[in-house]
């Protein structure tokens, strides 16, 4: 039996519920402590023998359970440790079988009196093992696994990693409270990225305690993500470990090969696919989606997750939102563990595909075609990664240009693993699909009014497109666009003018005038500058808009509604009120019976028509407009939305101009607040807010 770390921190709950289950009267009670490899399930149970063996009398015996014949140690240890002269053969002279034997070593046990402690360390496969074990009632029996559910009779004990502050607490102990204190936040740092593991912990803090002050946990930290877990720290020699008293007898690496070599081939295949996920949590629908793409057979995915739950490799994650029933999330360690195996397979994989490739490759020294650097980035680009990107780009497209908050809800966790395409894995999207990981990621977060969070990832898309397609394509256009369109709604009108024009050009040189796209330019620049108040600009080129849509696109499209919408707005900030006014139903009357009555271009159409109506003194009219616009979003957007800071100013400038000071100050009031939150102190929808509330307050 070991002897058990001193540093042992925490686990006091399951302490006291272990003495709770073994304690208990009648049949054998049996308990199991199960969890991932280095989660301290051995320690557990030295733990627990350490600190209750005055409660068994009877003795404590220690089995390991993995890497012996159970019967043939159990027979030994009775032999060993209590001095018996096990039988070989019955009174009659019949060989004895060694179940026979183990049987008797039970029967027989010494002392003869009391309560015994059987402990059955890392039991891999219960059937091998249920034929020896005892049956008489004054035995208990506590197994470790790394199984999840041995069997419906056995009393199962999960264990997980560490609180951050247990964690700390056992760094501490283990490298001295001075260090520590030194550098407080980066050993919280090292905690996490070590996932709170206590095998990773103590292997990490025995490391540091041998070295001198200088080596500081900062230095420690950063060779850990620069090595990941091929460092030494974690990944010690079972020879360097056995010298100590600790229960640690593998490094990290050793403790989940142990897990990994019970896998099947494809649940192997499965676990390197997982490493392609970011480190939160996932559905596996998504993992069906990317093994679809692959051709692998669904009934050997279906058993994959199985085998990963089934041995602590991937954990199940209850889903609040009740979205998705099959949400998981991996030990970051685990994650980095399966990274190491995909690797090493992607080796093996190019080794295969190297006379391939290099044909390939012969074909583009000799032929020039635009067409043939894709098909070479494809040969070099695994399945894998491709099937991965293939997933999550067909969410991205699901995004729509104004996301409601249940579209929002809907792909909230697939969106760091999109992330993770964007920033590490574009080689593995194909060219017309390569704007998407970087637009869904930003309609995502403009859709909330994060602009500040968007804004890299359009400027990325700009590089990123530029780079791989070259500067005369219609996605660079695009990306132009889109990100004009981020640079106008932060207000940053000078930075976005340039990138429009841009646009617009490249529009006209590669599609022709007769192109929607082109319609879209002339749009966005007419919309910018009706910001700045260039009206004289602005109206030829929405009704060049308006024209190019009608005649490409029919009288019944959305983006002539919104053409509509717009030059009647401009018309409105001219005080054309009678020529705005037609022009403001007619886009009302088209969202509604095209996108639906739940949608926020309607509700931007009540906003519009009511401001209308109150810039005419018609208040009566523009009342229940304005107020319909604010709970429709509200509802659509949610409260932090900056287009529900505009229904509010809205409202409070409509009460105000009726003399309805005390209505309206609340409204401009949360108005600045979520303009302030969202759009930040300077931008021109923030500061126009901000006079509006002086302006009431003059006036009162």
């Amino acid at each position: 039996m070991f002897q058990g770390s001193a540093n042992f921190v925490g686990r006091q709950h399951e302490l006291c519920l272990l003495q709770e289950l073994l304690q208990q009267p009648g049949a054998v009670a049996i308990s199991a402590v199960s969890g991932m490899g280095g989660v301290g399930k051995t320690e557990l149970a030295t733990q627990y023998a350490r600190q209750h063996q005055a409660d068994y009398p009877g003795g404590i015996c220690w089995l390991n359970a993995r890497e012996s014949n159970l019967a043939a140690e159990i027979v030994q240890f009775a032999q060993l440790y209590m001095n018996l002269e096990v039988p070989q053969q019955d009174l009659r002279g019949r060989q004895l079988s060694l179940t026979e034997q183990v049987h008797w070593c039970w029967q027989h046990w010494q002392p003869t009196e009391g309560l015994a402690l059987v402990v059955l360390d890392d039991i891999i496969d219960l059937g091998s093992c249920r034929e020896f074990l005892p049956t008489a009632h004054r035995f208990r029996v506590l197994m470790t696994t790394r199984l999840r559910n041995l069997d419906t009779n056995i009393e199962e004990i999960s264990l997980d990693v560490l609180s951050p502050e247990e964690a700390l607490q056992l760094l501490t102990k283990l490298v001295g409270e001075r260090r520590v204190q030194k550098e407080e936040e980066t050993a919280k740092l090292l905690c996490e990225w070590l996932g709170y593991l206590p095998l990773g912990l103590e292997l990490v803090g025995r490391y540091l305690a041998k070295k001198p002050p200088h080596w500081t946990l900062a230095k420690m930290l950063q060779r850990l993500k620069q090595q990941r877990l091929q460092d030494e720290a974690i990944n010690r020699h079972q020879k360097q470990l056995q010298q100590t008293l600790s229960t640690a007898q593998l490094g990290v690496l050793a403790a989940f090969e142990l897990s990994w070599d019970e896998l099947d081939p494809t649940t192997q295949r499965v676990g390197e696919l997982l490493s392609l996920f970011a480190p939160d949590i996932f559905a596996w629908e998504w993992v069906e989606s990317a093994t679809s793409r692959l051709n692998w057979d669904a009934s050997e995915v279906e058993t994959a997750v199985g085998q990963l739950y089934e041995r602590h490799l991937i954990q199940w994650v209850e889903d609040k939102s009740g979205d998705f029933d099959d949400s998981y999330k991996i030990h970051p360690l685990i994650r980095e563990f399966l990274k190491l195996k995909r690797a090493a397979s992607e080796q093996v994989d190019e080794l295969k595909q190297d006379l391939r490739t290099n044909n390939i490759t012969t074909v583009i020294a000799s032929e020039g075609k635009q067409s043939q650097p894709a098909l070479f980035r494809s040969a070099c680009v695994s399945p894998m990664k491709r099937a991965f990107a293939e997933t999550f780009i067909a969410i991205a497209k699901t995004i729509p240009y104004s996301p409601t908050r249940r579209d929002i809800e809907s792909v909230k966790d697939a969106i760091p693993h999109l992330a993770e395409v964007a920033q590490n894995l574009t080689d593995a999207v194909s060219d017309e699909n390569l704007p998407w990981a970087f637009t869904g990621l930003s309609r995502f977060y403009e859709g909330q009014g994060l602009y500040a969070i968007a804004q890299p990832w359009l400027e990325q898309c700009v590089s990123v497109v530029q780079s791989r397609l070259g500067e005369e394509h219609p996605d660079v256009a695009t990306s132009y666009n889109n990100l004009a369109s981020l640079y106008k709604s932060q207000g940053r009108y000078t930075e976005a003018e340039p990138l429009y024009k841009k646009a617009l050009e490249l529009r006209q040189r590669l599609l022709g005038d007769e192109h929607p796209s082109v319609a879209t330019s002339y749009n966005n620049l007419a919309s910018l500058y009706k910001s700045q108040g260039r009206y004289t600009e602005a109206e030829p080129f929405y009704k060049k808009a308006l024209e190019l849509r009608q005649r490409l696109l029919g009288d019944e499209h959305p983006d002539v509604a919104s053409s509509y919408n717009n030059l009647a707005y401009l018309y409105k900030s001219q005080g054309r009120y009678s020529e705005a006014e037609p022009l403001y139903k007619k886009a009302s009357e088209l969202f509604q019976r095209l996108l639906g009555e739940e949608h926020p271009d309607v509700a931007t159409s009540y906003n519009n028509l009511a401001g209308l109506y109150e810039s005419q003194g018609r208040y009566t009219e523009a009342e229940p407009l304005c107020k319909k616009a604010l709970e429709l979003q509200q509802r659509l957007l949610g409260e932090e939305h900056p287009d529900v800071a505009t229904s509010y100013n809205n409202l409070a400038l409509l009460y105000e101009s009726q003399g309805r000071f005390t209505e309206a100050e609340p409204l401009l009031l949360k108005a600045l607040e979520i303009a302030e939150h969202s759009l930040e102190e300077n931008h021109p929808h923030t500061i126009s807010i901000r006079k509006s509330l002086k302006s009431l307050h003059d006036n009162r």
